[in-house]
């Protein structure tokens, strides 16, 4: 008798947009061996049969709850604006679904608590975050074997300088289309109750300012790749040293101890996070690690030109004092192609998950610390 057939996984997507459009349809169709596509469903009417007609899904709709409660589905994919993230993955769990969710896995602690929560109810091991930088084989293969090779940490930066989504975007090769005309005009008034209930348990005590909600917005966007990857490499900080926010670019101090190394263990180190979005179509976006005689770095470019490398990078002084450089390159499979993998793995061969929603949680703690000491220096 051969081996078993590895199972298909039948996917239902919630959220017909972009990133549906550019990263998660092409990627799941390419996966056909491991994943069906059952069902989309989109706010856009339009959308969602461009999408259906698009991949070849046999099911579109304007309501997520079709999808949800499809018995042809195994595995939701929850991808509408984040406001809408802790209902429907709640409601797939109660379904008796598995979910990916996209990140941030919500805008308050709380909201991210809950959904942790009723992940737990379900039995556990039924949420997989969408953090795909951590899935890259370059990262979790080459960068970690040769952090591992640092004994003590003295410096390290956290950069992501994106710049504009469109430009990469429009050379995707994926056809996009972003219709609006046929959204339901009380939609946006749901969206706003939802957002304003977030931002309420978020900063409790505190009016949402747009300040405060283009900071938290920026963080759970952008700042959620940055600083999930460096919480796997670095840790959680003890403390954060400065922050500043100029328009749409954010700096920050962050304060680290060594962990478990060699060297001067529970020795301090600072982290240097700093990101923005301006219109310079180069994509920068790296995670630095400093040592006394080794420095590595792993160096990521946009995610939506798929197959492009993600590199790391060595310099260091040899056992003869001399000065040398490596580079290295793991693989050239995209980081989404390796996360819906590895979600698979854990799905159907109950491999355990990394990116649980208690990890995810971890994300909004430290953007409620970052936010709160902000406010402490406008205020000083």
């Amino acid at each position: 008798m051969g081996p078993m057939a590895t199972p298909r996984l039948r996917v239902g997507l919630v959220g017909a947009g972009e990133v549906t459009q550019v990263i998660h349809l092409p990627a799941l169709s390419l996966l056909s061996h491991l994943y069906t596509i059952e069902a989309v469903c989109d706010i856009s009417k339009k959308n969602a049969e461009h999408c259906a007609a698009k991949f070849h899904i046999p099911k579109a709709s304007t309501n997520a709850y079709d999808v949800i409660n499809d018995s042809a589905v195994d595995v939701v994919f929850v991808l509408t604006s984040d406001e809408f993230h802790e209902q429907y993955v709640v409601a797939a769990l109660n379904a008796g679904k598995k979910v990916f969710i996209e990140k941030p896995i919500a805008l308050s602690v709380q909201s991210a608590q809950r959904i942790a929560d009723a992940n737990r109810a379900a039995g556990g091991s039924r949420v997989f975050v969408g953090y795909m930088r951590r899935y890259a084989p370059s990262f979790w293969r080459a960068f970690k074997r040769e952090i591992a090779g640092i004994d003590q940490i003295l410096y390290a930066r956290v950069r992501d300088f994106s710049g504009p989504n469109k430009s990469f975007v429009d050379q995707s090769g994926t056809f996009q289309v972003k219709n609006t005309d046929d959204i339901p005009s009380e939609a946006g008034a749901e969206r706003e109750r939802l957002l304003d209930a977030l931002f309420a348990e978020a900063f409790p005590g505190k009016p949402s300012t747009p300040e405060r909600r283009t900071l938290w917005r920026f963080l759970g966007s952008l700042g959620s790749h940055d600083i999930s990857l460096m919480r796997e490499v670095l840790g959680f900080p003890e403390s954060i040293g400065g922050v500043s926010a100029n328009g749409l670019f954010y700096s920050a101090i962050l304060n680290f101890r060594n962990r478990g190394r060699g060297g001067d263990k529970g020795a301090p180190f600072a982290v240097t996070y700093e990101s923005g979005i301006d219109s310079v179509p180069e994509f920068d976006a790296h995670l630095a690690v400093y040592g006394q005689n080794k420095r590595v770095s792993i160096h990521y470019d946009s995610p939506y030109v798929k197959g492009l490398p993600i590199k790391v990078r060595v310099a260091e002084v040899n056992a003869h004092g001399e000065f040398v450089t490596r580079e290295m390159l793991s693989s050239y499979e995209d980081a989404y192609t390796a996360e819906l993998q590895e979600m698979h793995a854990s799905f159907a061969q109950g491999r355990p998950i990394k990116t649980t929603p208690e990890d995810a949680l971890q994300d909004l703690r430290l953007f409620d610390m970052i936010i709160s000491k902000y406010e402490e220096t406008v205020a000083a």
